[in-house]
């Protein structure tokens, strides 16, 4: 059941981040996230409500606002990213980070996964090499500047994945409310400091509620899995999320990708697949 929640979650990570890619090319991402943390923070309390889950301890609550003051922050970091590049880029580069750094974190905690998913480590480091074009050519011209900014993103995105998975079975849906409650004025600051121009917001509204709808349900089936496997592997395989976005991104945008590209993307469905069996 974790594997079967945990690719659920990337699937549905992967049209959000879609969707938001998208809606950041008319819109100032920072507003992109920020409506979307604002959809999903109404669901999220809604749901709340209805199940009437007693509230979590603090230690879930903390540790759920934690994960959410880093996600809004990569959520900005990897919208503007996409804007910025191209999705066969950004979205493989911030996967690998986000799926490695738990790997590392679940380590030092004492976990101890086989060689096979070390292998998969390295794979995964050559992986990010030969998408963001460190390794031979790209059709689509990505600026190190911007793959600096997917990366940063896969940081936030893989402190979320553990930050959700030290929260207890029985925390509900809370650790999300404390998580949303935490990114939305991290955001709205960035948001109020940098004063982003509106853009066509009426063009790109319902994509942007649209991304925040499927990133909570994303966030609720990893919360899922988190409780049920273990953080190497469940994060792992949430952080399979690029399939879609580029599968969208081939199919919608006719994006392009050169062989050494489409060699590091065959590597990092490796890297994830070595680290979820070994682990």
């Amino acid at each position: 059941m974790a594997i079967l929640l945990a690719a659920l979650c990337a699937a549905t990570y992967g049209v959000a981040d879609y969707c938001g890619g998208r809606a950041a090319r008319s819109l100032a991402s920072t507003i992109v996230t920020m409506i979307g943390q604002a959809t999903s923070l109404v669901l999220v309390v809604g749901g709340v409500i209805v199940l009437g889950t007693p509230i979590a301890s603090a230690h879930d609550l903390w540790w759920g606002a934690a994960g959410g003051a880093a996600g809004g922050i990569a959520l900005i970091a990897f919208y503007t990213a996409l804007s910025r590049g191209a999705m066969t880029v950004v979205a493989p580069t911030t996967a690998i980070v986000s799926a490695v750094f738990p790997v590392i974190v679940g380590l030092w905690l004492g976990e101890r996964p086989s060689g096979t998913a070390l292998v998969g480590i390295v794979v995964a480091c050559l992986a990010v090499a030969l998408v963001s074009g460190v390794i031979g050519t790209r059709h689509q011209h990505t600026r190190v500047a911007t793959i600096g900014l997917a990366a940063l993103a896969g940081l936030g995105f893989g402190f979320i994945f553990i930050a959700f998975a030290r929260t207890a079975d029985n925390s509900g849906m809370w650790p999300l409310v404390a998580a949303r409650a935490a990114s939305l004025p991290v955001v709205a600051v960035v948001v109020g400091v940098t004063r982003p121009r509106r853009g066509a917001i009426r063009k790109v509204i319902w994509i942007v509620i649209a991304s925040g709808v499927l990133d909570m349900a994303a966030n609720l089936f990893y919360l899922e899995a988190s409780h049920r496997g273990l953080l190497s592997i469940v994060a792992v395989i949430s952080s399979m999320y690029p399939v879609s976005t580029v599968c969208l991104a081939f199919g919608l945008d006719h994006e392009r990708v050169s062989r050494t590209q489409a060699a590091g993307l065959v590597c990092a469905a490796a890297a994830l697949a070595l680290v979820s069996l070994g682990s």
